[in-house]
């Protein structure tokens, strides 16, 4: 396997309806190809509009199941392009039981597993306790045709347990696809996700959605970007107001060369943190 492997990821608009959100994005990942992209990661529930913004129970039409009809058309895609693929949807278990979840999909079609968000908010804005159920699944870190890639999703990222829990199972490029509004955390984008890399030692690529959308105020900044794991971003940041493909090379040899210099796996102390696990 090339220590080199060129990724990309997907931040755009939402284009007013299910089927056209899809095609678009089917769009995105042929360009990606195009430009020899082995993986792309799209943005949080990425075939509808972050419908959080409100409470209304008719947004559960946007849940499937995982697999299901849009996964396994994707799996298609993947095939025939020969891409992993990272899949942000709106999951439905069984009815009443809904998550917000990432299905991973490797170079040759095979659906890997999913990723259920574990951390929910319930903010002005992002009420997403009304329409999901906190993940059960852990932090599962999927073996792909790139080498081992994990998922964090959105409001995740202001937990560092579940990235130390990714690079513990072996991550070496982790996805964190967000709905994240200009006016709440635009301060953190640039220093969570970098200070993250760092401290876990693997590839990070931070996905935010672009935007106003009719539900509501939430301006959705994108300046999507990877970052490595010396906390350096991997070529320009996205556009802070538009839909954007963004390509990067991300070398994989680094992450040995950071690690031996630092040992922060060696040097971690898990029995003195049971104090961090206490309720």
């Amino acid at each position: 396997m090339t220590a080199i492997i060129r990724a990309a990821i997907v931040q755009t608009s939402w284009t007013g309806d299910k089927e056209s959100m899809i095609k678009a994005h089917e769009d995105y990942a042929r360009q990606a190809a195009a430009q020899g992209a082995r993986v792309i990661c799209f943005q949080e529930l990425f075939y509808g509009p972050y419908f959080c913004q409100v409470q209304d129970s008719a947004y559960y039409e946007y849940a499937e199941s995982i697999p299901g009809p849009t996964t396994e058309r994707f799996q298609a895609l993947a095939a025939e392009l020969g891409m992993v693929m990272v899949l942000p949807m709106y999951e439905q278990e069984q009815p009443g039981v809904l998550y917000n979840t990432a299905a991973v999909v490797d170079a040759d079609g095979r659906y890997l597993g999913k990723y259920r968000k574990n951390h929910i908010p319930q903010v002005k804005g992002f009420w997403e306790k009304f329409y999901f159920r906190p993940g059960n699944l852990g932090y599962p870190v999927f073996d792909t045709a790139v080498g081992k890639v994990g998922v964090y999703i959105c409001y995740d990222r202001h937990f560092p347990e579940g990235w130390r829990a990714l690079g513990l199972n072996g991550a070496q490029i982790v996805f964190n696809p967000s709905a994240t509004s200009r006016g709440l955390s635009a301060y953190l984008w640039k220093l969570e996700q970098p200070a993250s890399a760092v401290a876990n030692e693997y590839f990070i690529g931070a996905i935010n959605r672009t935007g106003i959308e009719d539900l509501g105020d939430n301006d959705f900044y994108g300046t999507s970007y990877f970052v490595d794991p010396e906390g350096r971003f991997v070529g320009e940041v996205g556009d802070a107001h538009n839909p954007e493909l963004i390509v990067r090379d991300l070398d994989l040899a680094l992450l040995a060369e950071v690690r031996d210099r630092w040992a922060f796996y060696r040097d971690r102390r898990p029995d003195a943190y049971g104090e961090l696990v206490r309720p």
